[in-house]
This record gives structure tokens, C-alpha cells and sequence, in this order.
């Protein structure tokens, strides 16, 4: 089976997210993607993030019962902060028939080089970048385990997301249904 790893801190996930991992599953030769929660990216402030079940909960509620998506919490019990190097190895010791692939936006691909053991990523993953306008994806672009897709894309974000709750403003149609009512009866991103 071909696994896609959708990694990010989904603080919290909206539909931009879905579009992505619902088209890498669905339009490529991946057999399902993984939505992981990561409880502490080594590049961004943890102040700013909800609890890491939280998050995961909020993906459950998102991704419901689609067969393409799944829900992970994979790196709630490695060693923090996160390192995606770290994550592929552990995943691979733990489940050796399944291949491992990256999901990625054009943007991250670009900083690539900064990622800790980023030459054994690519020496031992195959990595599906999604185009981002505006976004130079830099030299390992043309790498032979780079593979690069037009995915349709939102101008939306996490942040912006969590802005509009703390100004009590209506998230409805930047996330599903059922994470819009939690987060309507919720205390999660208010002041």
C-alpha cells in the first residue's frame, strides 16, 4: 500500500487542507493519505496551538468517514519537537509493507534543504509537491523523487481561521460542517 503523509499542525483544519489530501489520494497513485498531527513543528511558536487531541479531534470530525483520509496522531508519542526524518523511520520499522510518501506544498519543498537529514528523505521517500503561486520551489525541484502537481488551491489559512473565531466572526464554509458546530459550541480560539 502507498501511504501519503500529510503532515501539519491543522490548528485547525479547514477545507483548503481537504482539497489537497482528498486530490493526492484520489488523482495520483497514492492508496489513501494520513493527515498527521504534529504536536510541535521545530519551524513554528507551540503558544499558538490548540492541544494536540484537540486538533486531532477537529480532523476526525473533518475527514469523517471518507476511505481516502485518515486521521493520524502517529507523532504524539516520538520525542518533540518533530522531525520528519524521525517519523518516516519510525513509521517504517513499525509498518515495512507500506511505502511512505511526502505531501507537500511548493513553499516547504523550497526550505527543503533546512529539515534535518534531508538527504536521507530524499534518497529513501518519494516527495508529491503541490504547486503554490507566488512560491519559487527551488533547486531540488528537479529531483528525481520530487513529483510536482497542480492541486486546486483556497487563499485561506489556519490563522485566518482562528482570527475570525477570537473576533467572533463565522468560520462556515472555511471548514466542514461538523468542525464548524464544535467550534461554534466550543471554547477552542476564542480569546
Amino acid at each position: 500500500m502507498k501511504i501519503g503523509l500529510f503532515f501539519g499542525s491543522f490548528n485547525p483544519i479547514h477545507v483548503g487542507h481537504l482539497i489537497i489530501g482528498n486530490f493526492m489520494a484520489t488523482q495520483t497513485d497514492l492508496d489513501q493519505v494520513w493527515i498527521v498531527v504534529s504536536p510541535q513543528n521545530p519551524h513554528k511558536k507551540k503558544s499558538s496551538l490548540a492541544r494536540d487531541y484537540d486538533r486531532l479531534h477537529l480532523v476526525r470530525l473533518a475527514i469523517e468517514d471518507n476511505p481516502h483520509l485518515k486521521a493520524s496522531n502517529i507523532e504524539f508519542d516520538l520525542p518533540k519537537p518533530s522531525y520528519t526524518i524521525d517519523t518516516l523511520t519510525y513509521l517504517k520499522e513499525k509498518h515495512p509493507e507500506y511505502e511512505f510518501v511526502l505531501i507537500m506544498g511548493g513553499d516547504n519543498l523550497a526550505t527543503l534543504h533546512k529539515w534535518k537529514n534531508y538527504e536521507l528523505i530524499l534518497k529513501y521517500h518519494q516527495i508529491f509537491v503541490y504547486r503554490r503561486p507566488n512560491y519559487a520551489l527551488g533547486d531540488l525541484a528537479d529531483h528525481p523523487h520530487v513529483h510536482l502537481f497542480d492541486a486546486p488551491l483556497m487563499q485561506i489559512s489556519a490563522s485566518y481561521i482562528r482570527k475570525c473565531i477570537r473576533e467572533e466572526h463565522s468560520v462556515q464554509f472555511l471548514v466542514t460542517e461538523k468542525v464548524f458546530e464544535y467550534l461554534n459550541t466550543s471554547s477552542l480560539y476564542r480569546k
